[in-house]
């Protein structure tokens, strides 16, 4: 994957949430991974009203960006997309946690159920 520009990446993360989604299941599906963020006590966790939800993003600058705050302890890390359907979707599920993909920075983000991420991922996948 090349670099993403700071113009780019502006644009990307201040475009409207299904934008978001689309441009992440691509770029999920390209580069075989995913990214979330991980402190020492495991994957950070964002939270709505009605869920807990582990938020992820589609490449490494994205993840990294969020690392700021209270969360400048966090680094980055790559979830494989093989791992993600054998491991994550069912431990996620029996959690009962949902997933948020790529929130913005008021923490925006289309939320789902680990089946139905899961569901749209393999969507993608069929369609390269």
């Amino acid at each position: 994957m090349s670099q993403l520009d700071q113009q780019a990446m502006e644009k990307i993360v201040n475009s409207h949430e299904e934008e978001r989604f689309t441009y992440f299941m691509k770029e999920v599906v390209a580069n075989r991974e995913i990214w979330i963020l991980t402190d020492e006590h495991g994957c950070v966790m964002l939270n709505t009203e009605e869920e807990d939800c582990v938020p992820v993003w589609p490449n490494k600058e994205f993840a990294e960006a969020w690392a700021t705050g209270e969360w400048d302890v966090c680094k980055a890390e790559s979830i494989s997309l093989n791992k993600w359907h054998s491991r994550w979707t069912t431990g996620l599920e029996d959690d009962e946690l949902a997933v948020v993909v790529f929130p913005n920075q008021n923490e925006e983000g289309q939320v789902l159920f680990p089946d139905e991420f899961d569901f749209e991922l393999t969507k993608q996948e069929r369609k390269r």
